[in-house]
């Protein structure tokens, strides 16, 4: 009981601290929307005062282009005009000149504070996400910290193991939810702002007959449009691989192990055994991410040159095996590297062969790579399904 109420005590400071810092970042939160707002409403009146100036630039440019044809035509023709007249279209033309080159310079400069605007408001709107993710993470501290008691102590009594995943499950759900927000804030949403700006310009360019200039802007923003149809793509394809529910699992796999092979230069193969079936959706799913999982874990972890994946289908069960050619690790100081962070990987993909009610297996030692083995069962209804 005395190990409780210290517990008690520890957990109910480090809520209060944590609560009040959470606070402190949402007023800092606050602060930087507040500086983002001026700065969008700065920005809105620079790019409009531009716009003004690039009109001005262009009925300067008329203006001094007629003066130096009406000063060429005055002195070559002495005969016919005077002094007066020659002097008179030099100050014109020399006047229209000078202020062509003001208001030139009054264009660069806007563009060079319109330019310093958008760097800022990129830098406010990333310490914006900071704090939002920080607050959010302590949200879902507290939030775990603010259960039941006497679970916790069991959870630290019993299955220390389970505890750590368990936070870092809801870690990586609200981190999920963060990278899809920003995938989309920093792809398709600027895409289309983009886009938006591209109308105006096309617009400005028909209301001056600027036809000539028209087909470049035409094929940007053809690009634009391709752009943003690939990141939405990209999207879906993150949150549900298509090709899992067309074509099944072993395709699906082939697919993402290509990608994969040439985005990150590590070779891959796939051996399939047995007659190929069609399970249940939520069991390729679960096999999808698990073999997901193991490349992540090459990638960042195992300095690994090469992938095999097998999979073996058979009357009632399927087996995967993962294997690199990476670093690998003792098998015996796996539980202490977690309890210090590492590995948070290998017990997620256990935790999913344990939903599956499989079996899972992982060999590894220093130098010799990882290898990672799942069985789960498939009964006549997951098939029919």
């Amino acid at each position: 009981m005395a190990n409780l109420d210290a517990i008690d005590k520890v957990i109910t400071k480090t809520m209060e601290v944590m609560d009040d810092s959470k606070y402190q970042i949402y007023e800092i939160s606050e602060s930087a929307r507040t500086e983002l707002e001026v700065l969008n409403q700065d920005l809105s009146k620079v790019m409009s005062e531009i716009d003004k100036v690039i009109n001005i630039v262009d009925d300067f440019e008329i203006k001094f282009r007629d003066a130096r044809n009406r000063l060429s035509e005055v002195s070559r023709d002495l005969h016919r005009y005077g002094e007066v007249d020659i002097r008179k279209a030099y100050e014109t033309a020399n006047s229209f000149q000078i202020e062509l080159i003001i208001y030139r310079e009054k264009e660069k400069n806007l563009k060079d504070r319109r330019d310093d605007l958008h760097q800022r408001i990129k830098n406010i709107e990333g310490t914006i996400h900071r704090a939002e993710t920080v607050v959010s993470q302590m949200n879902v501290v507290l939030d775990y910290l603010q259960g039941d008691l006497n679970q916790v102590s069991r959870i630290l009594e019993t299955a220390k193991n389970r505890q750590l995943i368990g936070l870092k499950i809801i870690l990586a759900l609200e981190e999920e939810r963060k990278r899809i927000s920003r995938e989309i804030h920093d792809g398709i949403a600027q895409s289309m702002a983009n886009l938006v700006l591209r109308t105006e310009i096309v617009e400005r360019m028909l209301s001056k007959e600027k036809y000539d200039s028209l087909m470049g802007e035409f094929v940007d923003f053809k690009h634009q449009m391709r752009t943003g149809l690939e990141e939405v793509r990209k999207i879906i394809f993150n949150l549900r691989p298509m090709a899992l529910d067309d074509l099944g699992l072993v395709p699906a796999l082939r697919k993402y192990l290509q990608v994969f092979e040439e985005k990150y230069a590590i070779n891959t193969s796939i051996d399939v055994h047995g007659q190929e079936i069609r399970i249940s959706s939520a069991m390729e799913v679960a096999i999808y991410r698990f073999v997901q999982e193991f490349c992540s874990n090459t990638y960042k972890h195992a300095n690994a040159s090469q992938i095999k994946l097998g999979i073996f289908f058979e009357d009632e069960t399927i087996s995967i095996s993962l294997q690199d050619d990476g670093i690998g690790f003792e098998i015996d100081q796996m539980d202490q590297k977690i309890l210090e962070g590492n590995h948070y990987g290998i017990i997620g993909m256990r935790e999913r062969v344990e939903l599956l009610e499989g079996d899972f297996e992982i060999r590894s030692a220093s130098n010799q790579g990882t290898q990672i083995t799942m069985k789960v069962p498939v009964n006549e209804n997951e098939e029919k399904e």
